[in-house]
């Protein structure tokens, strides 16, 4: 049992979205998995969870739930973290969504993390960051960056991270209302699996140029505009303000824009159904000290 300073109770942790600001596939492992490339950067769009430690060690899960409750991301990392740390204790979840399913924001992979470090603290486990880190490549490829302090250059299937400096940036971001499913867009004939390898370096090189054009490309864009023509829309839509992309392997597209105003204008009178935010750029993982 955890002593009487131990917390039993986190209301309100964020678990942020993210956003590609390139994706470039360099390769297929023998294993099937795809070599990647990409820079990866919290916003301030975020899911918010409240953690309630347990005493009967069952593991609870309400509010917005998507599908199965036992395949949910937070579930997984929580069953996880408790059979590793061979902890008695449980917890019960409450998410409230705000980052869309399926959309290439890692809104799923951001609650895993953010159960994650949660419960660290909740059960008194006190494991450092890097063993978590390793714990969440178990559940997901992109679970590892949200575990981490911030916006990152990200490679291999997306856990070998290292930490960049990102400033505060304004972005508008669209979502058609479309689900993206990542296994076959990656099964695709038509998708490009030998991207030349870049660097950080290069990536810094071109921040000058920011927000005005944005470094390499998305190599799943192609063929999911093909796929999906909501996305393709999207983005013509998007163009208007400057270099549109879309994030991770969709369905969410974005923008760089200079102002939140200019944000603002361009998710303005979208079409029925479709979702959009003004967001801003994070500089550093909101429970980086954690």
């Amino acid at each position: 049992m955890p002593s009487a300073a131990v917390p039993r109770l986190f209301l309100g942790l964020p678990a942020p979205a993210k956003l590609n600001l390139f994706l470039h596939v360099v390769g297929r492992r023998a294993d099937g998995y795809h070599e990647l490339q990409s820079v990866f950067v919290p916003i301030d769009l975020a899911d918010t969870l409240d953690f309630e430690s347990r005493s009967d060690g069952a593991i609870e899960r309400s509010g917005d739930v998507i599908g199965d409750v036992e395949r949910d991301l937070a579930v997984r990392a929580a069953h996880l973290l408790q059979a590793e740390s061979r902890t008695a204790l449980g917890v019960s979840i409450h998410v409230e969504k705000r980052i869309p399913a399926g959309s290439g924001m890692g809104g799923g992979s951001s609650d895993a993390a953010t159960t994650l470090i949660a419960l660290n603290r909740l059960w008194n486990l006190h494991w450092p960051r890097e063993r978590l880190a390793a714990l969440a490549l178990r559940l997901g490829a992109d679970v590892p960056f949200f575990v981490g302090p911030g916006p990152a250059f990200v490679e291999g299937v997306g856990e070998r991270l290292t930490r960049i400096d990102w400033p505060r940036a304004y972005f508008a971001v669209i979502h058609p209302q479309v689900a993206v499913s990542t296994a076959e867009i990656f099964a695709d004939p038509g998708l490009t699996r030998h991207a030349k390898l870049t660097t950080m370096p290069a990536f810094s090189a071109e921040l000058d140029a920011f927000p005005h054009r944005l470094f390499g490309a998305n190599d799943l864009e192609a063929v999911v505009r093909r796929r999906v023509p909501a996305v393709d829309a999207a983005l013509r839509r998007l163009a208007r303000f400057g270099p549109a992309r879309m994030t991770g392997s969709g369905s969410a597209v974005f923008v760089p824009v200079e102002s939140e105003e200019r944000a603002r204008a361009a998710i303005a009178d979208l079409p029925d159904g479709w979702s959009g935010w003004a967001v801003c750029s994070l500089t550093e993982h909101p429970l980086a000290a954690w």
